[in-house]
């Protein structure tokens, strides 16, 4: 009886998964990363999140670009290939390369917020609820415009990866479940997976877009020359907050 019960478990979640995912043909991958510190006592006036999102159809192309210059590197550097190389060890004329490549993929999509932390009015008091809603804005603020959404008529998953280095254990539920309150109004739905940066290309790519832009506000010297090659129509960023007059 335990055999054959499992068995119909087994096959409720099949289907019940089959279901779902007929439910959302349109699936758009979004890969993000932060950049500074989101932490309320932190003096570092700057917080970014942010990274890129595309069609499926260019998910694997974007990821094999980015994992052929990274290889590049590591063999120019002498690193070991199972080390991570972050955005700060590269140089500008490294990173102007890698995205170069990149930028011009069909439907690659760079989106980051940055948050100003002196123009809030209220500290933060917990980074991971704040991060949440951090996330929220990017979607709001960098993905959806970018969306062609009145010719859009099916329902859209947005498949979300994250790097789970900063994520409390407990937290790993939450940013889906808040993302879906958030948009319950619509008929889409959010998936949100988390993995170790170092086991993933397309975290690896977020790292360096957020860490640009990031740097852009932060000290603009550091990627000037970054900042000039990249084609406003494939990166959408902005700052929060924006100025706000309650007259």
């Amino acid at each position: 009886m335990i055999f054959i019960e499992n068995i119909r478990n087994l096959w409720y979640y099949s289907i019940t998964k089959l279901l779902r995912e007929s439910c959302y043909n349109m699936k758009i991958y979004v890969y993000l990363d932060e950049s500074g510190s989101i932490h309320k006592n932190s003096k570092t006036r700057y917080f970014a999140v942010g990274g890129y999102f595309s069609f499926e159809k260019d998910k694997m192309k974007i990821k094999a670009l980015y994992r052929r210059e990274n290889l590049h590197l590591k063999r120019e550097k002498n690193i070991p290939l199972e080390q991570e190389i972050k955005s700060y060890d590269m140089t500008e004329k490294e990173k102007i390369k890698i995205l170069n490549k990149i930028q011009d993929v069909d439907t690659f999509q760079g989106c980051v917020k940055v948050f100003d932390k002196h123009s809030m009015k209220k500290e933060i008091v917990d980074s991971n609820i704040f991060f949440n809603y951090a996330v929220k804005i990017v979607i709001l603020d960098c993905i959806l415009p970018a969306l062609d959404l009145k010719n859009i008529n099916e329902p859209i998953e947005f498949i979300i990866s994250i790097d789970n280095r900063n994520i409390r254990v407990g937290d790993l539920n939450n940013l889906e479940t808040y993302l879906k309150t958030e948009f319950c109004i619509f008929n889409d739905d959010f998936k949100i997976t988390y993995y170790d940066s170092k086991t993933n290309y397309g975290i690896q790519l977020a790292d360096l877009i957020v860490n640009t832009f990031y740097n852009k506000y932060k000290d603009i010297t550091i990627v000037e020359n970054l900042i000039k090659t990249l084609k406003p129509k494939n990166f959408r960023e902005s700052i929060f907050p924006k100025k706000m007059n309650r007259n």
